[in-house]
């Protein structure tokens, strides 16, 4: 039965705990921490010169789509009546917001070493001990905005302009590209500073904590985040229907980033899926 993965602004109490909950049990069992070491071990940059499949690649909206997907299965085993709620930050774009309540995310954290205090993933609840990560932190962090550097969060204008790209990417398939939905929605752009980071990137770097870098699946708003992509990516399938996966054919020898990349039809790690077999959610999932 196709289930509904609705705005986090329109749960209800319910539905906040119901979820929250799910989160926790998969943190207790270990579940949780295993998300977050596949995201670590396949988070490659441009630079490394080895097959990128999560990052910096086609594959990153497809890469997250299975990844998310296998999350919420093992959230509906411990609960079916749970999904993955999604963050529109174009609209919840405030430290304010309901998303960052006590009953659910928990708030920024506090300016001395940056630890969230508040909610349930707080690290003084005793329920949400960091176990894998890019640094020795033991507790979730988050610093709003990087005062010290500040960057906002994407506008509804910007995301728009991404939505007119009609094609899904092109070459050089990588973070340079300079054109492509792919690259125009993950967010990496040409400039310096903060304004290398577009969209996807932004949210995280706004975020901050550890949701920079490969560990960013420790802060558990990873996946509201995700969502919201993977929402945009699929309107975006829907206004271009006949924009398929690129590239469709596996890069020639001599090609800069031959076996770097994977094509329409080659399988991804972990799972063994191809880029084609995600492109359609539509007997699964579906947006409210």
């Amino acid at each position: 039965m196709v289930y509904t993965r609705k705005n986090q602004r329109d749960l209800t109490g319910a539905e906040r705990r119901k979820f929250v909950a799910a989160v926790l049990e998969l943190k207790r069992t270990g579940a949780y921490d295993e998300f977050v070491r596949t995201h670590i071990d396949y988070y490659s940059a441009d630079g490394e010169g080895r097959l990128r499949i999560a990052h910096m690649t086609p594959s990153f909206l497809p890469w997250h789509r299975k990844f998310l997907l296998e999350f919420e299965r093992a959230l509906r085993r411990v609960d079916p009546t749970v999904s993955v709620p999604y963050w529109d930050w174009t609209r919840d774009d405030s430290p304010a917001s309901s998303i960052w309540g006590e009953d659910f995310m928990g708030g920024n954290g506090r300016r001395a070493d940056l630890q969230v205090m508040t909610g349930p993933f707080a690290h003084s609840a005793g329920r949400w001990n960091i176990t894998y990560a890019m640094t020795d932190t033991r507790f979730l962090t988050r610093d709003f905005g990087r005062p010290r550097d500040p960057i906002a969060l994407p506008t509804r204008a910007q995301l728009d302009e991404v939505m007119r790209e009609r094609v899904y990417d092109v070459t050089p398939w990588n973070s340079t590209s300079a054109s492509g939905f792919r690259n125009r929605l993950e967010g990496w752009a040409p400039g310096r500073g903060n304004e290398r980071f577009r969209i996807h990137n932004r949210v995280h770097r706004w975020v901050g904590g550890l949701m920079l870098g490969g560990g960013s699946v420790n802060d558990p708003v990873f996946w509201l985040h995700h969502s919201f992509v993977d929402l945009v990516w699929s309107r975006w399938q829907q206004r271009n229907p006949g924009a398929a996966y690129l590239p469709a054919e596996p890069l020639p020898l001599g090609d800069a980033q031959y076996r770097k990349v994977a094509a329409r039809h080659q399988p991804m790690a972990p799972w063994g899926v191809t880029p084609a077999e995600m492109f359609d959610h539509s007997r699964v999932y579906r947006y409210a």
